[in-house]
C-alpha cells in the first residue's frame, strides 16, 4: 500500500448525506473476483446522468471528494473503497463516515478526513465559487487547504499511523517475519507450517 503523507487534487463536491456503498457501487459488480479494475462501476447509476459532476470538466480529473455526513453508510462491501480508489479518488472528506466504510477506507489506503460539518460548508461554497480548485490534505499536520479554506481533521492515531507508513494487513504481518521464523522453528514437526512469503 502506497504511503500518504500529503496529497493535493481537485475537489469534488457532492454536496448531499448518506451516501451510501449501494449508490456508490451497485450490488450487481460485486462478483467480480478481483480488487482492482471498479472504476466504471463507480456511481454507476449517477454517471449515467449527463449533469452528473464526475461527467464534467474539471471534476472528471477530481481525487478528492467533498461529501455530507454518513458517507459509506448501507452494505459493509470493501467494494465501495475500492472503486473509489481505482477510479483515482485518494481522500474523503465528511463530517461523519459509516464505522465499517470508515475501516475498510484506512485499510485500502484511502483516506477518510472527517472535517467539522460548518468547516464542510465552507469548502463547498469554496469549490463552488471556484470549481476545479484543487485541495490539499496535509496527514502528518491533519490539515486541509482549500482556497481560502484551512481547517484541519480528525482521524484517530491508529490509522493516521497507518496511513504514513503504508501498511496494509499484510504488510503488518510482515513486519514480524523474523519472529514467525524463530516460532516455527520451535513447533514440532509434525504441525503445519508457515510458509516463507514469495515474491
Amino acid at each position: 500500500m502506497e504511503p500518504i503523507t500529503t496529497h493535493t487534487g481537485i475537489g469534488v463536491p457532492i454536496n448531499q448525506s448518506n451516501i451510501d456503498t449501494d449508490q456508490i457501487i451497485p450490488a450487481v459488480f460485486l462478483k467480480r473476483i478481483t480488487k482492482t479494475g471498479f472504476e466504471d462501476a463507480l456511481f454507476y447509476a449517477w454517471r449515467k446522468k449527463q449533469d452528473f459532476i464526475l461527467n464534467q470538466e474539471p471534476y472528471k480529473h477530481g481525487t478528492v471528494l467533498v461529501a455530507g455526513p454518513d458517507f459509506g453508510t448501507g452494505s459493509s462491501r470493501e467494494h465501495a473503497v475500492w472503486a473509489l480508489r481505482d477510479y483515482g479518488f485518494r481522500v474523503i472528506i465528511s463530517s461523519r463516515f459509516a464505522d465499517i466504510f470508515y475501516g475498510n477506507a484506512a485499510k485500502q489506503g484511502l483516506l477518510a478526513a472527517k472535517v467539522a460539518q460548518p468547516d464542510v460548508e465552507l469548502i463547498f461554497k469554496e469549490l463552488q465559487r471556484q470549481p476545479g480548485t484543487e485541495i490539499t490534505v496535509d496527514l502528518e499536520h491533519r490539515t486541509v487547504v482549500c482556497g481560502t479554506v484551512e481547517t484541519t481533521f480528525d482521524i484517530d492515531n491508529y490509522t493516521r499511523w497507518r496511513l504514513l507508513e503504508g501498511l496494509d494487513d499484510i504488510s503488518l504481518t510482515l513486519r514480524q517475519e523474523e519472529a514467525i521464523s524463530t516460532f516455527e522453528v520451535t513447533r514440532p514437526g509434525f504441525k503445519p507450517k508457515t510458509l516463507p512469503a514469495k515474491v
